[in-house]
């Protein structure tokens, strides 16, 4: 955990001041008892009244200063550790956008946003805890110790055998306990996962009636996070109780032979009452520390799970000496490309060669798993190949910097993500100083202006999380829109007609045709009709090329390619 707080370098002030109040609230706490025992051995004793005035001011005075410390010290140590978690949420998050989809893949959003939120809220506390009970439980046992010898020192042979037994109790529950908050952020995390697919998927869930399905799944997660922290708060509940125990038997030990040494002569009411001060401080103190150590196992489980994102290297970074400065333009090609997924035993795609160039509309088309998807993801390069090469404008992805690379594709993803805000931030969120005539233009060439115009409030309009107020359809329009405003080099639509109607599809293809005109298309389908116009058709079949060439050539050559439009066309249709 110590590796985490290199980020409280910003608030070196902040500290600085904190370790000061705190050891001034310290002294201050520490004085009060012995002013007490003077009172009550010279003031009340010999009923100088003069005395316990100006003792008993000097008391109120020394108890000012330690509360006034304790709130400044209280209100640096809470900026402190709010600083601290905005710094680690910016940095988390700062480094997931930096993430390859293989890093997504290896650790998952469920468990990035536990990391981001609840993780970061425990380090948050574990830093008040430190600043306000680190700092003062241990001057105050210790000054405790010291003060308490002072006032009389047959009577520490108390704290001596009481001590011990406090730390061994303290030891066992934390033993018990350290395993039990580890498994605490982990079962979190399995919650979090079950709420997010159930909130995400809920139209799935109620259109095949799996709502008690969905109930049970997440009933038996929350109770598993229920028991383990049953569990935890029971032996931490043993604690306190057994903690109060100790330290009323303490003071009664304390009371009884202190008691027999008034009686005696050896020692006097105020220093007993003291002594008795002292003891509980250093009780009080070591409880204190218990109540830290109680939360540091699981801030310490965070702080783990915290370094492993921020120690996550990306497989996909920039290089060193990029280049900026491209011959040509808009020219995709793939050089025996061969592609695997990180577990997986076969490669996705093997020896992929094809060029794609301005102009021309480069269509891909094959059966489901054939690898159309990965492919095109290549090209934005959201993962390296295994061997081969991607080429852009005559230069490897991998030596192009990744801003300066994705700037020259505008890429219609097959799973289509609408974000929250209105319908011109959407598109505009493909070239962010659009202008309104650029975002018209680009509704236009989607067909998606009749719609646009008919909701309220027309590019206004505020589209919800996810895009759930709006049609499949009308989303992939928007998402083209989105595209279109950029005027990349390159454009790629991942099956991004798929949700359109015949009229639609037919319209959108018309209007892009003289937009994209000088632009490299790549365009996935599904549908034949879609692709049988394409300048080139390149043909997959688990992961290899099977063919490659214009609508009837393969018509002629590609057995795969037959199949699949002799599967969705007549004969007629054909013709």
């Amino acid at each position: 955990m110590l590796r985490l707080y290199r980020f409280l370098k910003p608030f070196t002030f902040f500290i600085i001041a904190i370790v000061t109040l705190l050891f001034i609230q310290v002294i201050a706490d520490l004085y009060l008892p012995t002013l007490m025992s003077n009172i009550v051995n010279n003031g009340i004793i010999n009923k100088d009244i003069n005395y316990i005035l100006r003792t008993g001011g000097i008391m109120l005075i020394t108890a000012a200063v330690g509360i006034t410390c304790a709130i400044i010290a209280a209100f640096f140590t809470s900026k402190t550790a709010v600083g601290l978690g905005k710094i680690l949420r910016e940095k988390i998050f700062t480094k997931v956008e930096g993430f390859s989809l293989s890093e997504f893949d290896k650790l998952g959003t469920a468990t990035l946003i536990t990391r981001t939120t609840n993780d970061v809220t425990q380090i948050q506390q574990v830093t008040v805890m430190i600043f306000s009970m680190m700092i003062t439980a241990p001057l105050t046992s210790i000054g405790g110790v010291i003060m308490a010898l002072r006032e009389n020192k047959s009577l520490t042979w108390v704290l001596a055998v009481v001590i011990p037994i406090l730390a061994a109790i303290i030891g066992t529950v934390l033993v018990k306990g350290i395993p039990l908050f580890r498994l605490m952020q982990i079962k979190l995390d399995k919650l979090n996962l079950v709420l997010r697919e159930n909130l995400t998927g809920i139209r799935v869930i109620r259109a095949f009636n799996r709502i008690d399905k969905e109930k049970a799944r997440f009933d038996y997660a929350n109770a598993d996070l229920m028991e383990n922290a049953i569990k935890v708060n029971k032996i931490m509940a043993i604690l306190m109780p057994l903690m109060m125990l100790i330290m009323n038997f303490t003071t009664i030990a304390i009371i009884w032979f202190g008691g027999i040494k008034i009686d005696q002569g050896n020692m006097q009411i105020g220093s007993l009452m003291a002594f008795i001060q002292y003891a509980m401080q250093i009780l009080f103190s070591l409880l204190m520390l218990t109540l830290l150590f109680i939360l540091v196992p699981r801030a310490q489980a965070s702080s783990v799970r915290i370094n492993e994102v921020l120690d996550t290297k990306p497989e996909i970074v920039d290089p060193q000496k990029p280049v900026n400065v491209f011959e040509k333009r808009g020219v995709v090609e793939f050089k025996d490309v061969t592609f695997s997924y990180k577990g997986s035993e076969q490669p996705v795609l093997c020896n992929i060669s094809f060029t794609a160039v301005p102009g021309e509309i480069t269509a891909i088309i094959g059966s489901t798993g054939s690898g159309k998807s990965t492919l095109v993801n290549l090209i934005p390069r959201f993962y390296d190949v295994d061997s081969g090469s991607v080429m852009i404008d005559g230069v490897d992805v991998r030596e192009i910097s990744q801003e300066v690379l994705r700037a020259k594709i505008g890429f219609v993803p097959q799973n289509i993500i609408i974000f929250s805000g209105t319908i011109a931030e959407n598109i505009r969120y493909g070239k962010k100083d659009a202008t309104m005539e650029e975002i018209r233009h680009a509704a236009d060439i989607a067909q998606a202006t009749d719609f646009i115009l008919k909701m309220e409030g027309g590019f206004d309009h505020y589209i919800s999380a996810g895009g759930t107020n709006v049609s499949g359809g009308q989303k992939q329009r928007l998402s083209i829109a989105r595209a279109l405003v950029r005027k990349p080099e390159i454009y790629i639509f991942d099956d991004s007609f798929s949700a359109l109607d015949f009229k639609t599809d037919a319209r959108l293809r018309a209007a892009l045709k003289p937009e994209i005109k000088s632009s490299t298309v790549i365009l996935i389908a599904q549908r034949v009709s879609t692709i049988m116009n394409a300048d080139k058709i390149i043909v997959l079949d688990d992961g290899k090329i099977v063919g490659i060439g214009a609508h009837r050539e393969l018509l002629k050559t590609c057995e795969v390619y037959r199949e699949i439009v002799y599967s969705q066309l007549s004969e007629e249709e054909l013709a």
